[in-house]
């Protein structure tokens, strides 16, 4: 029987005679000479005290630790990497650092694991950003890894409706309205997120660990397994066993990360209505693990999948709700027994997806939360991919029936968030607009803002149902309305959205998938010849470089070498 190396990456420091220096320094922090010969497990924390995403990680990560001690071969060691707030950053320039931090990240993780030779990565995440983050920096270093999420954040309650941090968002919309009190509002945003956890509903943090935990990146449960239920401290500690097996197994996560893996985790949030930035992560994830992935391919799926969760943010529950009813195993067990899932996908279990659902708990019989097929809130996917002269590279919809599929009216335009948040607080926004908010793109935010605080102040004033948004930027996985975003090119590099113009007639097709403004080709040329490039708002720093090496949205926004 072949013996099983378990260092086989840290025993190039700790096992090489010709490295003292590296041996005495592991010494130094208390490991013995039998130590030297284990797997070295970095465990990677985003945990930090400035948000209820992350506040509670690094006390998850001692209990991974404790779970890893346990295991006679491997030794683990914490290390932190950074977490960006949405919610805290939201509506100001501060939101610009979010998506780029998930690169940050990634490449942070890389650095730490590839200089210290560690054999396996347990990366401990919370919010939106640190999941694919982490996800891209495993599929470079393709050693032993486990996602562990934090778990979701429990509603906040007043007058006896159920809050999340959107509640607070949409609640600025209802107090400009004045169809809530200014004490309402605050008891709103005092109670809408009362503890440690990820933003409660199908928002971007759990739509990343549904689709992590359908790729077979996380243990079983792990995604919808709430922050505070009693179950999370076992939950983290039976990550040692876990990690110890796959080394056993050298099970990497290109045997993991597959197509058809990244086909199941699309098929989950196109049921589950997830956000559509999970449209970029999960190209920017495949490009990092060489798997081709495109948004064409998020059309096939959604052409072929019905949306059948009543999950916030356009329907009623979060994500604490579906975990009561049988959690995200309960779906993909379903989905298993419908044909929806590839069931011989690996997983790190050491199991198969199908292994792995045979004993998972069924969704509850007569649950509310997931609709039958006969009663689907939308009988094909709410992600759909437009096209058309505004679009030519294309753009990511969020259309899941309840806003209609079909919307045209004039362009009523805004050179970045903030002209826009100024319109909705003075009530310019005319029924039947098309809001155009551009140079919010990669690399015109720069970093590709998300747009919650807009969206959700129009939900708030009542508008909701009577315009649409259109914009390079982002849409937060909070945000719902009739909204289409990711738009490629962006204005920054020329992008006709650069060209439109107020009262430009748009058309926004979700039947036939069409993205149009009602300018003929000549128009647009003439209104090139005249059109300047925006100076970048970003002169120094990350962002700077962020900028000059970001690909487009439609290419994940990734940051490698093959952008430079």
């Amino acid at each position: 029987m072949e013996s099983i190396i378990w260092n086989k990456y840290s025993k190039t420091i700790t096992q090489d005679v010709s490295q003292p220096a590296a041996q005495a320094m592991l010494y130094a922090i208390g490991m013995t000479e039998s130590d030297m010969k284990k797997a070295q497990v970095g465990i990677v924390s985003m945990g930090w005290e400035g948000n209820p995403c992350n506040m509670h990680l690094n006390d998850l990560a001692k209990v991974i630790k404790q779970g890893v001690q346990v295991q006679p071969n491997l030794y683990g060691l914490i290390f932190n990497t950074i977490g960006v707030s949405d919610g805290i950053s939201m509506g100001t320039t501060g939101m610009r650092y979010s998506l780029p931090s998930r690169d940050l990240i990634a490449d942070s993780i890389e650095t730490v694991a590839g200089a210290q030779w560690y054999d396996a990565i347990v990366a401990v995440t919370g919010c939106d950003k640190n999941m694919p983050g982490a996800m891209m920096a495993m599929a470079r270093l393709n050693r032993p890894s486990i996602l562990v999420y934090g778990g979701t954040i429990a509603p906040g309650c007043h007058a006896s409706k159920k809050l999340d941090v959107v509640s607070a968002f949409e609640a600025l919309g209802q107090k400009i309205a004045g169809s809530i009190t200014d004490a309402d509002f605050k008891q709103i945003v005092q109670k809408a997120c009362p503890g440690p956890g990820a933003c409660g509903g199908m928002y971007t943090a759990n739509t990343m660990a549904s689709a992590i935990e359908a790729m077979g990146m996380s243990l079983p449960g792990n995604s919808s397994l709430p922050a505070d239920h009693p179950d999370k401290k076992q939950d983290s500690l039976n990550v040692g066993a876990a990690i110890a097996e796959l080394i056993r197994l050298d099970l990497t996560p290109s045997k993991i990360m597959t197509a058809k893996a990244f086909e199941n985790a699309m098929r989950l949030i196109t049921v589950l209505g997830g956000s559509t930035n999970a449209v970029m992560h999960l190209i920017a994830i495949s490009k990092a693990m060489g798997v081709p992935l495109t948004l064409d391919d998020f059309q096939k799926i959604s052409d072929t999948t019905p949306f059948l969760a009543d999950l916030k943010p356009s329907g009623k529950y979060v994500m604490e709700d579906l975990f009561q009813v049988g959690g995200v195993p309960g779906v993909m067990k379903w989905m298993l027994q419908e044909g929806m899932l590839h069931g011989d996908c690996m997983t790190v279990t050491g199991k198969t997806m199908a292994e792995n659902l045979e004993h998972a708990r069924p969704l509850d019989e007569g649950q509310k939360v997931i609709h039958p097929i006969k009663e689907a809130i939308k009988p094909s996917g709410h992600i759909q991919i437009l096209y058309g002269n505004l679009a030519t590279q294309g753009s990511v919809a969020k259309i899941t029936g309840k806003e209609g599929e079909y919307f045209q009216g004039p362009a009523q335009v805004f050179d970045g968030e903030e002209d826009i948040n100024h319109a909705i607080a003075n009530k310019e926004i005319k029924e039947g607009s098309v809001i155009v908010i551009r140079y919010c793109g990669p690399k015109g935010g720069p970093g590709m803002p998300e747009m919650l605080k807009p969206t959700s102040a129009l939900m708030g004033e009542g508008l909701g149902d009577k315009v649409a948004l259109i914009t390079d930027g982002r849409f937060s996985g909070g945000t719902h309305g009739f909204v289409v975003g990711h738009i490629t090119p962006e204005a920054q590099i020329g992008g006709n959205i650069a060209l439109v113009q107020n009262g430009d007639i748009i058309t926004i097709d979700a039947i036939n998938n069409v993205l149009e403004a009602n300018v003929d080709e000549k128009e647009f040329e003439r209104r090139r010849a005249i059109w300047q490039p925006k100076p970048s708002k970003a002169t120094t720093g990350y962002l700077r470089k962020y900028a000059q090496l970001v690909s487009s949205a439609s290419e994940g926004c990734v940051t490698d070498e093959k952008n430079l």
